[in-house]
């Protein structure tokens, strides 16, 4: 068992509550053991070594619950293949990304990863809900000190090859490990699934208890297309990846519906994006219990709207927040994406519900609450030293947001050093 520290700040700034004033985390084996005050800390864990950090807070790592690190270095592998025009439309940007990413190699990507979740860390992100493309990279996070989730990407409609992408999906699932990484699955979009393979997913997740990431509601093409098996996505991706055979007569519902009816939507579902619900389909994903995660500096380069946040928060729906990839926004960083929120939705969010969406909101879409988003004994030590917070418990939450800067992180007890 290893030695007991104390880590102090002049604050503790837990998602919920009020900052604790010279507090501190005693932390052993990776774990916080202990909360409070340094003099109280001091007198439960006699002879433990102290770091101090005064001036700062201690705050919980963030919690990313969507992101793409294999594209973190989009912006080169763009100017590197000469695909570098701005798209202009949601269908030009999905078919620049297919375009770019069939030049690349697996270490063109391998090192896409590893920047990525460098850029987490340093951060202060030390969970994520990553999409994973391809399973063979999964030991690439592994090896990282960062927790949260792998969803194993699903996408096609040939059921031959669907059937083998399932499998290998599956197979890297039931990889056996008790790390701070646990297994998903991600059943792309509605409009890059068949509809048959959605029933496959639905009974190969549940008996397993896998959750599911789903880009949902994203843009308008997505609604045209379910709806009515028109507009762009039928009329220039289906053509462009050789799929106009699988177009579908119109259905006539949304994707929510479409997805509700699949058997898709449930507790342990994340809908990311959500930019284009209508009331009905917030009603569905209410009543099933399903986690929602809001990519708003994504969804604002890519120009496909906003999501209906007042909508959302009036039904109760929870709540988290992603940065999604570099092919959408300009960091990984979810202290920006807070800081682009609280600009853009001011009025819909308050500096404490976007930092609890931040923390114990993208645990609880991730399905790991119990161990991370928040600080309290029991769970692992994942905490960051945050500086230029200011000296007022009133006005520290909302300095931190706004301006905060990140000193250190520690993954797992562990201080990251890059």
């Amino acid at each position: 068992m290893s030695e007991t520290v104390i880590y102090s700040a002049s604050w503790l700034l837990p998602p919920t509550g009020q900052p604790v004033s010279g507090g501190s985390l005693a932390v052993r084996d990776g774990a916080i053991i202990a909360t409070g005050t340094l003099d109280d800390l001091r007198r439960s864990h006699s002879g433990a070594a102290v770091v101090d950090h005064p001036g700062c807070a201690i705050l919980p790592g963030l919690v990313n619950a969507h992101t793409h690190l294999e594209l973190t270095h989009f912006p080169s592998w763009r100017l590197r293949t000469h695909v570098e025009y701005n798209p202009r439309r949601f269908i030009d940007w999905v078919i620049q990304v297919i375009k770019i990413k069939r030049g690349l190699t697996g270490d063109d990507y391998a090192a896409s990863v590893r920047e990525g979740i460098r850029m987490c860390l340093e951060s202060g992100t030390t969970a994520v809900g990553e999409i994973v493309c391809d399973p063979a990279r999964a030991p690439l996070y592994r090896s990282s000190p960062l927790a949260g989730r792998l969803f194993f990407e699903l996408l096609g409609h040939d059921p031959a090859r669907f059937h083998a992408m399932l499998d290998q999906a599956l197979a890297a699932c039931d990889v056996p490990g008790d790390g701070p990484l646990l297994p998903g699955l991600s059943p792309h979009a509605p409009y890059t699934i068949a509809e048959e393979n959605l029933s496959l997913i639905h009974d190969a997740a549940l008996p397993r208890r896998l959750p599911l990431a789903i880009h949902l509601s994203e843009s308008l093409a997505e609604g045209e297309f379910v709806s009515d098996s028109a507009g762009p996505l039928a009329e220039e991706l289906y053509p462009f990846v050789g799929w106009e055979r699988y177009l579908t007569p119109p259905r006539r519902c949304t994707s929510t519906e479409l997805l509700d009816r699949a058997g898709l939507l449930t507790p342990a579902t994340l809908a990311v994006h959500c930019v284009h619900l209508t009331l009905n389909d917030a009603e569905i994903l209410k009543k099933r219990g399903v986690h929602t995660v809001l990519c708003p500096r994504s969804n604002d380069r890519l120009d496909v709207g906003r999501p209906p946040i007042g909508l959302l928060k009036k039904l109760g729906i929870p709540l988290a927040l992603g940065t999604d990839s570099l092919a959408s926004n300009d960091s990984l960083s979810l202290w920006e994406e807070m800081r682009f929120v609280l600009k853009t939705f001011a009025h819909e969010l308050s500096p404490p519900e976007l930092f609890a969406m931040a923390t114990i909101g993208g645990a609880e879409a991730l399905g790991i609450s119990a161990s991370h988003g928040s600080l309290e004994p029991g769970k692992r030590a994942d905490f960051q030293v945050v500086g230029n917070v200011g000296a007022t418990a009133a006005t520290l939450l909302e300095r931190a947001v706004m301006e905060g800067d990140v000193r250190e992180v520690y993954a797992g007890g562990e201080r990251y050093v890059g």
